[in-house]
């Protein structure tokens, strides 16, 4: 009750007169004095931010902008808070950046949800291709004898055809696992190896499926904001989610083998755990999750 009033006044009052004031004092508006403070995500989260809450028509739009309106937004921006080009001369390359980042990452969103609702689907070609291209990046030195066969099991599918484990993330998850087993070839044959432990075992394809899921839900609650602001100087794109992905197969296979779980049966508590943990370092306004290896 009391945070919610907090909110409240502070909000609709408190902000206000705080503003006015330091304008007065500096002679600059909120975001100028953003950008001179702050980089990064935390310039970018801050910006955000500022033109959200904002009272004005303009600023608040500014969230909404495509990336080929970005410049005409940042022409507007300055017209109605009068910033001078002469007088501030960074403060369009640096909207401009923000802008970027902001609209970008909304975009990404929407792509990656564009094809997590695209199913797999076994009569198109190249669905097929790629799920045969993940079998061979895999197992390069075992032939697959049949597309309907027990041997899917070996690279941690649940039944004799594959398709049916795809059905949660749709084609998103046969992505991810092909775009780590290729980028990351030497990685993957040593996490899948590893998977196949007689008493830490657990399934490699379907762990790499429910971390795509992972992925996509810190991606949708806007928990990966800090980490994409400070990895991607420019406008994030469905590469660095997968990146992000790799990130992710990479650690849990790590955190699994130092928890020790005593049964693949306790697989959803140490995953949540392992989610946990993400989600706190995603909360540092620094942080930039990369696989280095």
């Amino acid at each position: 009750m009391f945070i919610s009033l907090w909110e409240f006044f502070y909000g609709h009052f408190f902000r206000f007169w705080m503003k006015w004031l330091l304008r007065q004092m500096t002679g600059k508006c909120e975001l100028q004095r953003i950008f001179d403070t702050y980089v990064g995500a935390q310039r970018t989260h801050r910006i955000e931010n500022s033109l959200t809450y904002s009272k004005n028509k303009v600023l608040q739009k500014a969230t909404l902008v495509v990336r080929s309106e970005v410049d005409k937004c940042v022409d507007d921006i300055m017209k109605e808070k009068n910033i001078s080009p002469e007088k501030d001369t960074s403060f369009k390359i640096c909207m401009k950046a923000c802008l970027l980042q902001i609209s970008g990452y909304k975009q990404l969103y929407l792509d990656v949800e564009s094809v997590r609702k695209r199913p797999y689907d076994s009569d198109n070609l190249q669905h097929e291709k790629l799920l045969l291209k993940l079998w061979d990046l895999l197992m390069p030195t075992e032939k697959l004898k049949a597309r309907i066969s027990k041997q899917w099991a070996d690279i941690g599918f649940q039944g004799d055809d594959p398709k049916t484990d795809f059905r949660g993330m749709g084609i998103l998850g046969l992505i991810n696992l092909v775009y780590f087993s290729e980028n990351y070839t030497s990685e993957a044959h040593q996490i899948l190896s590893r998977s196949n432990h007689p008493k830490l075992g657990y399934s490699y394809a379907i762990v790499g499926i429910n971390l795509t899921e992972m992925a996509y839900s810190l991606l949708k609650s806007e928990a990966l904001k800090f980490h994409l602001y400070n990895f991607v100087p420019g406008v994030p794109t469905i590469e660095h989610f997968h990146q992000f992905y790799c990130y992710l197969v990479y650690e849990f296979d790590k955190f699994w083998f130092e928890e020790k779980p005593e049964s693949i049966m306790y697989f959803n508590i140490y995953r949540e755990k392992f989610h946990e943990k993400i989600k706190g370092l995603l909360l540092d306004c620094n942080v930039s999750l990369t696989l280095n290896i």
